[in-house]
Formats: structure tokens, C-alpha cells, sequence
């Protein structure tokens, strides 16, 4: 799975960098804090240089709009997608701790980080380097900061695919592997203790639940910091509402209905299943609505306080921004991010 973050109005995206102009690539050179230098060849020819001055609290600047083409002019590898994005200065080195199927075409990798330089913020991704592999990968965490935090840990759930990286990962990825991982990424959730409570919504489409079952995970950790230590943090409510074509390819289902369960009224979820054939478990059934995403089912949440957050294919993206705007959602309160 390849994820795009962008901005329908300003062009911010892991997938569409071209479409606000003319991506200026460079040669630079790679240094880490570790030595792996075979692990990187190939892979620093094609790094772009960037730097960020300033990362916004809830991404704020991504916001989005529906007056703008989505669509980018030719497909692009994952790095000149993100030229224009966050990206954390540190490269560090990880192995795979834990392989296992999330669905029939999704894997999901632990990976041991010993760097304590390494952090991330709910949501965002990772350049992806594999040894002896010139083409980088981009993929979405879809765990929390505080497991990476309490056991260094970092989880990814990736489809597969033709594209060389998720290839890999489905084919040659064994125990042990060794990677490189790079944090970047404007589409996050990072509330601070003291911050006033916001409501969330998310609006998950397929394997763009990635990012925010990492802001769901999150959530619950800040719901039980809240609850278990009174350390400031002051946490809303959240409503997912997740998209797939059938219940058998709704990732983390399990833990999302565990969640649900550890934190009643304050983590709640609604499935949707588009072309369901088969009977839906008895576990399942009554969180399961067979059709679309809604209008009836977003405009009951719409107030000043609550922010909403979108990860799917393109369409999805563009049509569930229009909704929301047609039910009167402020742009400055949406944030997306599209994948391919």
C-alpha cells in the first residue's frame, strides 16, 4: 500500500507534489546514525533534500477544499510524492520482530527500533529502505506512538502489490530482516496535555485505515493517561467509520471492537461493507451498515469543536469532502490523506 497525503488546495501530498509544479530532484548524502551502508545503497541517489522549520499541531495547514483536481498528471514514486512534505532529519535502522497476515493481501510487520532518536506523531509514515532495493517505499504507521514509546516497537500494515517495496515485503521479508526508516508526514494527531477536548471523526476507505487506526490507537492511550494519571490531557470523543468492500477486508477489526469495548461512549465505530455475499458474524452484526458512507450518517456530527479526518482512495477523498462540505463542515476542520 502506497499512501498519498494531500491538500486539495495546496497541492501537500505524498502522491501529487507534481501537480502544483515542477518537483526539483537532488542527490544528497545520506547520514545516519548507524552503519548499514549496503542497506542504503542505491536508495541515496534518489533522496530529496528537504527540511522543516515548523510542524503545525493537527497539521493544520493540510486543510482541505473541493474546488481543486485531485488527480495527479502521471504516477510518481513514493519520494517525489512527498518532496514537499515533513521529513524527519534521522534515518534509523529496524528489524522485523513479527510477520503476520491481517487479511488475505495485507501483512502487518513489527519492527524492532533501537534508535531513541526515533519518534513519530499519530498518523504519519515512513520512507521504507530494503537492502539491495533502489525504489523506496511509503507506508502509513498503523500503531501508536506510546507502543513505540513503551517497547520500541512500530507497527505497518502493507497491501500486496506489483510496487517493489510492498513486492518485497509479501515475498522476501523473512524474521530478522533488516530496514531503514525515515518519519515524515503533515497528516497527524498530536494533542498536548492542557489542550482543549476536541471530537474526532474518522472516515476510513480500505487500507487508508492505516493512519487512523495509529490516531485511534493513540487516543486510547490518552484516554487511559486521562483517566489512570490526570496528567492534562483532556480527550473527546471519537467516531470511526470504516469502508470496505467486504467484512473479511476490514483491518483491525478485532482491536477496533476491543477498543470500543475498554472505552464505551468515547471510542465508538460503525463498518460499512459495499459488495458484502457471505452471512456477517454475530460479533460483527451490529456494528455493521451494508452501503456507503452517508450524509445521514456525518451530518449528526458536525459542530464547532469537532475535526475530521479522512484516509482512502481518491474518490472517496473527493466525494466525502463534498459531502462535508454541503453539510456545512468548515474547511480548516478537514484533513486527509489519499493512497493508492
Amino acid at each position: 500500500m502506497t499512501c498519498r497525503r494531500d491538500s486539495l488546495s495546496r497541492g501537500v501530498s505524498l502522491t501529487g507534489a507534481g501537480d502544483s509544479g515542477p518537483v526539483i530532484m537532488a542527490c544528497a548524502t545520506i547520514h545516519v546514525g548507524f552503519t548499514v551502508p549496503q542497506l542504503l545503497r542505491g536508495a541515496s541517489r534518489i533522496l530529496p533534500t528537504h527540511s522543516a522549520l515548523v510542524v503545525l499541531r493537527h497539521s493544520a495547514f493540510c486543510y482541505c477544499t473541493v474546488n481543486s483536481t485531485i488527480k495527479s498528471k502521471r504516477k510518481m514514486d513514493h519520494l517525489e510524492r512527498t518532496a514537499n512534505n515533513f521529513r524527519q532529519e534521522v534515518i534509523s535502522q529496524a528489524k522485523v520482530c513479527g510477520i503476520s497476515n491481517e487479511s488475505e493481501t495485507v501483512k502487518r510487520l513489527r519492527l524492532a527500533i533501537t534508535n531513541k532518536d526515533f519518534t513519530f506523531k499519530a498518523g504519519q509514515w515512513v520512507d521504507f529502505f530494503i537492502p539491495g532495493l533502489s525504489v523506496v517505499g511509503g507506508f502509513s504507521m498503523c500503531s501508536s506512538p506510546g507502543l513505540l514509546k513503551r517497547e520500541g516497537i512500530l507497527e505497518l500494515a502493507v497491501k500486496h502489490t506489483d510496487h517493489p517495496p510492498a513486492h518485497w515485503i509479501h515475498t522476501e521479508c523473512t524474521l530478522d530482516s533488516e530496514v531503514a526508516l525515515r518519519v515524515g508526514g503533515d497528516f497527524f494527531f498530536d494533542p498536548q496535555p492542557g489542550d482543549s477536548p476536541v471530537k474526532l471523526v474518522l472516515i476510513a476507505g480500505g487500507v487508508g485505515i492505516n493512519p487512523l487506526f495509529s490516531i485511534l490507537l493513540h487516543i486510547a492511550d490518552l484516554h487511559g493517561y486521562q483517566e489512570g494519571k490526570g496528567n492534562g490531557y483532556k480527550m473527546g470523543t471519537v467516531k470511526l467509520y470504516y469502508s470496505a468492500k467486504n467484512t473479511s477486508q476490514l483491518l483491525f477489526k478485532k482491536n477496533i471492537l476491543g477498543l470500543m469495548n475498554a472505552f464505551p461512549g468515547k471510542i465508538m465505530c460503525r463498518f460499512h461493507v459495499t459488495q458484502q455475499s457471505s452471512p456477517i458474524c454475530e460479533e460483527l452484526r451490529p456494528h455493521v451498515t451494508e452501503g456507503r458512507i452517508c450524509e445521514k450518517d456525518l451530518e449528526k456530527h458536525v459542530s464547532k469543536d469537532t475535526l475530521w479526518y479522512i484516509c482512502g482512495p481518491p474518490p472517496m477523498i473527493e466525494s466525502i469532502s463534498k459531502l462535508l462540505s454541503d453539510i456545512g463542515v468548515p474547511r480548516n476542520c478537514v484533513f486527509f490523506e489519499k493512497w493508492w
